[in-house]
């Protein structure tokens, strides 16, 4: 089903006569619109799509489900979406939970209708991934798989985060992709910081090397995090990543429709405790992903998130011991009427770099 009807399903029971869209993540779904600025109105039973004039042509190539209108300067943008919502006699018009208070107050002033924050049905119906949307995330994940094989044979003692993290970058470039974020690499003492940035530290022989990056495909994300050692490993490095690597694929094993996203958060730090590695993993233990990294949906400890076919996660538990480095591990999963299936096949051996 369109995106569109699958708004509007939900929508004719809300009680509001329209729901303003301006988040460009549910923007660009909604829409297929790629641009930087653009707002959807959608009633029950009408719908449209508001750009500026920078991306008249543009609107009118990638957004098909709903007519097209704009505006030029020396037009205000907030009194032409006025002009829209009395076109389709709209009176009682919702918004979304992003919308700044900024924003809310110049609607109030200028739209002269009465504004309801609606319910994130945009963010709930995203959750659902369409097979459209499931081969977009597959293909970022394949460019970020492609990354990490170059990647193990770039890296040698010496170098530094900051060419490592441009090295991934480049090579999602080259295969005609776009990096998903800012990329995490982290060595040594360094790879404690769950969201350090790429420094000039060298990679020294004994350090962990996290990285964490993902490649964007038409708008849809890939989230991946790999974890290898420059030389030799010692015997604290195994036993911390094999405790960990147990966590990630215990959890794996443990998703499946029907189950508690926190259930599972509670699982992998279950096993991490018997190793007393769980007071070091202090973030949530994945995340949903599609047009946004961090999407709709948490897996964590105080999530009410429901796991169901065609939603797609992150799982990425971590463990960060200040004073000598940190593991993470994180794969992308997609829910199936049985289980999941893992959409990132990088290698999680225990790597020691450069290959002997």
């Amino acid at each position: 089903m369109d995106p569109l009807n699958r708004l509007q399903e939900p929508l004719a029971s809300t009680g509001i006569d329209a729901m303003l869209i301006t988040d460009m993540s549910s923007v660009g779904w909604l829409t297929g619109f790629s641009g930087t600025y653009g707002r959807a109105i959608v009633t029950p039973k009408e719908a449209i799509f508001i750009t500026d004039s920078r991306y008249t042509l543009q609107a009118q190539e990638e957004v098909k489900n709903m007519p097209t209108v704009w505006f030029a300067s020396p037009t205000d943008a907030d009194e032409f979406l006025a002009e829209q919502l009395k076109k389709l006699g709209a009176q009682k018009v919702g918004f979304e939970g992003s919308t700044t208070y900024t924003q809310w107050q110049k609607w109030n002033q200028k739209l002269g209708v009465e504004l309801s924050e609606a319910p994130d049905l945009v963010a709930e119906l995203r959750m659902q991934k369409s097979d459209d949307e499931i081969d977009k995330v597959r293909r970022a994940c394949v460019v970020s798989d492609a990354a990490f094989s170059h990647i193990i044979d770039f890296i040698r003692p010496g170098q530094t985060e900051l060419e490592v993290a441009t090295e991934l970058e480049m090579h999602i470039r080259k295969q005609g992709s776009e990096a998903a974020f800012p990329f995490i690499v982290v060595s040594g003492e360094r790879s404690a910081r769950p969201h350090g940035k790429p420094s000039t530290k060298k990679l020294e022989n004994g350090d962990f090397v996290t990285m964490d990056f993902g490649a964007k495909v038409e708008g849809y994300n890939s989230d991946m995090t790999r974890t290898v050692v420059v030389g030799e490993a010692t015997e604290r490095h195994k036993h911390v990543y094999e405790c960990l690597l147990e966590a990630q694929v215990e959890s794996l094993h443990a998703i499946r429709p029907g189950v508690l996203a926190r259930d599972v958060d509670k699982l992998s730090r279950e096993i991490l405790d018997t190793n007393d590695l769980a007071k070091y993993f202090g973030h949530g233990l994945g995340h949903g992903l599609g047009r946004l990294v961090h999407d709709s949906g948490r897996l964590s400890s105080t999530s009410d998130n429901v796991f169901s076919p065609g939603q797609i996660w992150t799982v990425e538990p971590g463990v960060y011991i200040p004073g000598f480095g940190g593991v993470r591990i994180e794969d992308d999963v997609l829910i199936t009427e049985t289980g999941i299936e893992i959409l990132t096949h990088s290698t999680k051996e225990l790597l020691e770099l450069p290959k002997k």
